[in-house]
């Protein structure tokens, strides 16, 4: 396929293709380093490099003299608005989300505050749990099953599906093992689904609508990663309302929340159609089987073209 996405970055610039990290998604994001990497070297940037974040990376970009960062980090300091923040105050442009919607969207708590002030953005009822609270008390409210998340964590990590409330105290005792404040959410039984959003000359769109039906009950950490392990649908066999109305609604969730440049929002549609969304992904997964590259290539935009678009974004959050 042809690359067709013109550059806005002087083919020159010294980029820093940022992966690795110290989260629990560390090597999810190598990969999606590489591949951004080797894109980004096919594209015709020969001066893009692969660094590897560590505690030491404040030294590394300095010494490194880079005129852009290529974040293709996940999960803990990379998602979450602390290496946007040493971008900004080394003045380096970078790719994706700023500091403050990057901030938003690692908590998922907070994603829904934000995106609650939007009447028409559907969100599943839930209950915020901070360490100390009684479980048992905080749900009562709510109908079974539910989902307990950590607040801040990817790759479905602490993570259970409750069907009783006697279920409860050890899938919360899961979830706080990765962060302290837990997110407590009624189940919703229908279809998940993902939508990437990009930006491409000022303007928001939404891609191809994604479909993953896991093999296990629900999409867990195993159906993500383990080949075979989840049939994807796309498009997404949606009818044409319902298609056009959740692409809508993951633009309006992007741009509430103050995302650029790229986001992935997760939904679970129910079965009487209404599009719930989950949460933002503020800096989708880009390896050889993410959903962002598989969506794209289905609207006609190449592994490298994507890239290119979003490299087009460096430097939006300035």
């Amino acid at each position: 396929m042809q690359n067709t996405i013109q550059s806005k970055i002087d083919k020159n610039s010294k980029i820093a293709v940022l992966c690795g990290g110290m989260s629990s998604e560390a090597e999810v994001s190598r990969r999606s380093g590489k591949g951004c990497y080797e894109a980004l070297q096919r594209l015709g940037y020969k001066n893009s490099e692969l660094v590897e974040v560590d505690e030491n990376i404040a030294q590394k970009l300095k010494d490194g003299k880079f005129d852009y960062a290529y974040n293709a980090l996940h999960g803990k300091y990379g998602e979450d608005g602390c290496i946007q923040g040493l971008l900004e105050i080394l003045k380096i442009p970078y790719t994706g989300c700023g500091v403050m919607s990057s901030a938003i969207c690692m908590n998922k708590e907070y994603t829904k505050r934000i995106l609650a002030v939007n009447s028409d953005i559907p969100l599943a009822k839930s209950v915020f749990v901070r360490k100390g609270q009684n479980v048992k008390e905080m749900v009562k409210g709510l109908t079974y099953p539910v989902f307990t998340k950590p607040v801040s964590e990817g790759s479905s990590f602490g993570m259970t599906k409750v069907n009783t409330p006697d279920e409860l105290e050890k899938a919360y005792e899961e979830a706080i093992k990765y962060n302290d404040d837990v997110l407590i959410e009624e189940f919703i039984e229908g279809a998940f689904v993902t939508v990437g959003v990009l930006e491409k000359d000022g303007k928001n769109f939404a891609t191809e609508i994604l479909e993953i039906r896991p093999k296990n009950e629900w999409y867990d950490y195993e159906s993500k990663y383990t080949p075979g392990m989840s049939e994807f649908v796309l498009p997404a066999e949606l009818s044409p309302e319902l298609t056009q109305k959740t692409k809508e609604i993951a633009v309006k969730a992007h741009e509430a929340a103050g995302c650029r440049g790229v986001s992935r929002v997760d939904f679970m549609i129910s079965k009487d159609g209404i599009p719930y969304v989950i949460e933002i992904n503020t800096s989708p997964g880009m390896t050889a089987t993410s959903d962002l590259p598989a969506q794209s290539k289905v609207m006609g935009i190449s592994y490298d073209d994507l890239v290119q678009i979003i490299m087009n974004g460096a430097g939006l959050n300035k």
